[in-house]
């Protein structure tokens, strides 16, 4: 019979084994969200600080009581990448976070040249909103590419790589991203593919729902596999090669839907299959094998708070989409002869805020939330400018705003004058948008993306005649 203390002991490692399990559960729950990227990241340095391994100079994460601790100390807030690479930045927990996801292109390593991206997913998630979104960009899309004029998105990475740009290739590709959608990309990680594959490897391969007759080619001679419709059991590097087939009728957009499958399926597999005792049981390898294969402006900081964050955001949330014809892009032809991809910018404008401004997945945290609070709560700056030829219609409407809640901070004249009144938004705030929008019945038609990160405000509204002759100001 056990005594009493053999029964205290079997419970506290019970506990302290239920600890590590919600860590990992954390950890893996951003995979769902983030595109495997964040769960990289975990895995790579979470392994490390969980007490088992008792390894000094790794900063805690785990409290006495089981509670989940947001690392400090210079180890915490050090970015995982070279000192060469992107600016690190801030973020306070609250605002929405982007992250550009770029995988890198297998074929020019295996030529020994600088890579281009053979992948790019921007990534979205709002804390406000408790919302993800999942954006597939094609690598053949034409665009201007800051420096070096027009080229394939796709070559913005190399170019940043090999004229050693400040923040290097992430940098450039970043810049580029930014500039053709108009979103802010606070943050990248770049995946070795190789750690991709290993990584499923370690889950004992991937449960996939192939969809329509394929033949994939993983890296190697004689490898050559045809995938018939229904579920197939793959391992890491034929998964791979399933996400990054391009040779079927729709190309790269086929090959775009297949990765956030593929990504959704460890998802899945993970948290359906209870894979998470099998992942603590093995953690140690899984970190040796994807410790070098990624690289990102995050610190281990901001990735513990964007694990607990993403935790808590459920799959029906995360709203998804690709870049494609025949809606957002034209199939054309550069001058040099390349077949590219060219892009239809409002058609394009119109997914990217389905996605991440005001038409994103609206779930149970925002159905019975107050509009006013979640304007409130994304503090957005706005400036209002007089643009009905009213004298004092800018400020009486800044001080009505501001009895709102609204964050306005500058009042003055619009350059010319306007019939209906405007929003100009310059930095996302979907949420002060929309309540805008709502209070001064500004229609979609008058609702205009500009992102400008140096205005210094977030959002313009130009009073027009329309709201000088009909508004609910006392």
């Amino acid at each position: 019979m056990e005594s009493r203390s053999q029964i205290r002991m079997a419970r506290r490692r019970s506990h302290e084994f239920d600890r590590l399990t919600l860590i990992l559960m954390i950890a893996f729950m951003v995979l769902a969200v983030a595109t495997a990227i964040v769960a990289f990241i975990v895995v790579r340095n979470l392994v490390l600080s969980w007490k088992m391994t008792d390894l000094p100079g790794v900063p805690q994460i785990v409290g006495d009581n089981g509670e989940i601790i947001i690392p400090q100390g210079s180890e915490a807030v050090t970015p995982l990448q070279p000192a060469s690479g992107p600016t690190p930045q801030p973020w306070d927990g609250k605002s929405r976070v982007t992250l550009l996801l770029l995988g890198l292109d297998y074929r020019d390593w295996e030529a020994g040249e600088t890579p281009r991206s053979d992948t790019m997913i921007l990534m979205t998630i709002d804390p406000i909103s408790n919302t993800a979104g999942i954006l597939s960009i094609p690598r053949d899309m034409w665009v201007n590419i800051p420096g070096f004029d027009y080229g394939k998105i796709n070559t913005a990475y190399y170019l940043g790589e090999i004229y050693k740009l400040p923040g290097g290739g992430p940098g450039l590709a970043m810049k580029t991203v930014e500039e053709f959608l108009g979103t802010p990309v606070q943050y990248y990680a770049v995946v070795d593919f190789m750690s991709f594959a290993k990584f499923i490897d370690h889950l004992g391969g991937l449960d996939i729902h192939v969809r329509e007759e394929i033949t994939i080619d993983p890296i190697g001679p004689g490898n050559t596999i045809h995938l018939y419709p229904g579920v197939q059991t793959l391992n890491g590097q034929e998964a791979l090669a399933y996400a990054r087939a391009r040779y079927t009728e729709g190309g790269d957009f086929d090959r775009s839907k297949r990765q956030q499958e593929v990504i959704m399926a460890i998802r899945y597999q993970i948290l359906t299959l209870n894979m998470l005792p099998t992942l603590i049981a093995k953690s140690p390898q899984i970190y040796n094998d994807i410790s070098s294969g990624i690289r990102t402006n995050l610190n281990l900081q901001q990735v513990i708070q964007l694990a607990i964050l993403a935790s808590q955001i459920p799959e029906e949330n995360i709203k998804r989409g690709v870049i494609g014809p025949p809606d957002q892009v034209e199939i054309g032809m550069s001058p040099d002869g390349l077949s590219i991809l060219i892009p239809i910018h409002d058609k394009i404008r119109l997914l990217r805020d389905e996605i991440f401004t005001t038409g994103g997945p609206v779930g149970p945290a925002t159905v019975n939330q107050d509009p006013a609070e979640l304007m409130k709560a994304e503090q957005a700056r706005v400036v209002v400018l007089n643009g009905s030829g009213v004298d004092g219609l800018a400020e009486r409407t800044g001080q009505y705003l501001l009895s709102l809640g609204v964050n306005v901070v500058g009042t003055s004249n619009a350059d010319q004058q306007y019939g209906s009144t405007t929003i100009i938004v310059k930095n996302g705030k979907p949420f002060t948008a929309r309540y805008l929008a709502d209070l001064m019945k500004v229609g979609t038609d008058n609702i205009y993306q500009r992102y400008d990160p140096d205005a210094g405000w977030d959002i313009e509204v130009i009073v027009g005649n329309n709201w000088a002759n009909n508004n609910p100001m006392p």
